[in-house]
């Protein structure tokens, strides 16, 4: 997962990116990256590591420039390499760089063919800069010189032809606009909002409303399935659908998981969400475990507090916070390797004895995706005193992989890939398992717009809404993704690394 920023402005826009992308850290801690204009030139800073560390007062200085875009990054099949980072940048036609957010389905055989039949160059194994490639491709083959509005919306509406998977992008080409589009299954998020500042509209576009929040732009909509928004640097805004066959079909783990509940997706507030999906699990717990003696309800902080509270009033249970939080520790899930995740709870969590020992608890997650945080929490519930640990998932079991830029791809990594909910009980070690149903879970999102007629819900019911998904591609993927694989481009990195010291110094 990744969050995108773009700004055209009135004035400087370095500093209202930067806040933009620390309130979309969430989204990636692996690298980030910003590029704006300044006479007619990209001003880049990118690097692996937090916002905060990666951009200083010498490189903020640096990106001067009154339109700019931002990116921060966590890897799924590509390396962790600062060659990864984004924002990406071509140098023909005109000059565009462009951040992305998602993961492409044909990456390979597009890659095959911007070298075979366009004769373009990759440098690096991120599909973001294949995205690049083909746009550029496309936009080259404009026939008017400057740029239209017509020339980049047929040039989108080409990618939309060519490409297939998840995908919500954020380009400029110099001396022209900025671009934005979405997939047209619109299974990644963008919304675009606007300010007025010394008489002048200023336009952002983000991943989330939040970061339009941050920085004092109005939220305006979502930027919608198969539509291209161009913003030329004189403040001209444009909009096209570019897709024929647009279809809203947004991914239902950015309200489960991975979105701020202070964000509104699809119209969606992520918060009220939440708080529906704990309505509807605590019905279900009180429906299913009427005998159970529960006598206090815990989340495993953050993203199930709300979810956690919702469902203590459903059961007329108590309510309280069991787990202290390391807030300087990062998000386990979004982790590269499985040995860094497994160091990390530990480090990340720590139990109040109080609020455990003697007691029979029920434990409330998001969801339950490689099942060894669970185990370790469970774990630590006991070491507490618990007399019983019962597991309620506001998230139905995830059984299958992700190809969408989730970072859960290989089915063996799932504790429910092939497992019955009484054998990942055993697993985990907790005296009772409980998961959401995915009717539930849908309902409960669709909730805030009743206009979505489906989600992008594949890693729970197996159905990938770009149909073009078969078990060959996921075993493709699975070779990639797996931990294993990670752990050799991990130390490989490592060594690359060193390489790079040792020559510095």
């Amino acid at each position: 997962m990744c969050g995108i920023v773009g700004i055209v402005g009135e004035t400087p826009v370095n500093q209202s990116i930067y806040d933009a992308l620390t309130v979309l850290q969430h989204r990636g801690q692996d690298a980030a990256g910003i590029v704006t204009i300044d006479n007619n030139r990209f001003r880049l800073r990118k690097a692996n590591g937090l916002v905060k560390d990666v951009f200083q007062l010498k490189h903020m200085q640096r990106l001067q420039g009154t339109v700019g875009i931002g990116h921060v990054r966590y890897p799924t099949a590509g390396s962790s390499s600062a060659s990864e980072a984004q924002p990406f940048y071509v140098n023909s036609p005109y000059g565009i760089t462009l951040a992305h957010n998602g993961n492409l389905t044909n990456a390979n055989q597009l890659r095959d063919s911007l070298f075979a039949h366009d004769r373009r160059h990759l440098n690096t194994t991120s599909d973001s800069e294949i995205l690049l490639n083909v746009l550029a491709h496309q936009i080259d083959k404009a026939t008017s010189h400057p740029l239209t509005e017509e020339d980049v919306f047929n040039a989108v509406r080409a990618v939309h032809s060519q490409v297939s998977g998840a995908y919500a992008v954020v380009a400029m080409i110099i001396g022209h606009g900025l671009i934005a589009f979405r997939d047209p299954d619109g299974i990644r998020p963008i919304c675009m909002g606007k300010r007025t500042v010394n008489g002048r509209t200023e336009y952002m576009v983000a991943s989330e409303s939040v970061a339009l929040d941050a920085v004092g732009f109005d939220f305006v909509r979502d930027i919608a399935p198969g539509e291209a928004v161009y913003i030329t640097f004189e403040g001209e805004l444009f909009t096209r659908q570019c897709s024929d066959t647009p279809s809203l079909s947004p991914c239902i783990f950015e309200f489960v998981y991975f979105a701020r509940p202070d964000s509104f997706i699809d119209k969606i507030s992520v918060y009220g969400a939440r708080i529906n999906m704990g309505k509807k699990l605590g019905a279900k717990i009180r429906r299913e475990w009427e005998d159970l003696d529960i006598d206090v309800v815990i989340p495993i902080p953050e993203t199930s507090c709300d979810i956690a509270l919702e469902i203590a009033q459903v059961l007329e249970k108590p309510y309280r916070q069991g787990f202290v939080k390391n807030r300087y520790v990062g998000r386990t899930f979004i982790m590269p390797g499985q040995q860094q995740r497994r160091k990390s709870v530990r480090r990340k969590l720590n139990a109040i004895r109080s609020e455990f020992k003697d007691k029979s608890v029920l434990l409330v997650d998001d969801s339950i995706v490689r099942g060894t945080t669970s185990e370790q929490i469970i774990e630590m519930a006991r070491e507490a005193g618990a007399k019983r640990v019962y597991m309620a998932s506001a998230a139905p079991e995830i059984r299958f992989p992700n190809v969408y830029g989730i970072d859960m791809p290989s089915a063996n990594e799932l504790i429910a890939h092939g497992r019955e909910v009484e054998e990942i009980n055993n697993i985990i070690g907790a005296d009772g398992l409980i998961f959401q149903d995915l009717s539930d879970l849908e309902d409960a999102v669709r909730e805030g717009n009743p206009d979505i007629q489906q989600f992008e819900s594949s890693v729970f019911s197996g159905h990938y809404v770009t149909s073009d998904i078969d078990q060959t591609y996921l075993d493709y993927i699975a070779s990639l993704r797996n931990d294993e694989t990670k752990a050799v481009r991990e130390q490989q990195q490592e060594l690359a690394n060193l390489e790079i010291y040792n020559e510095e110094n």
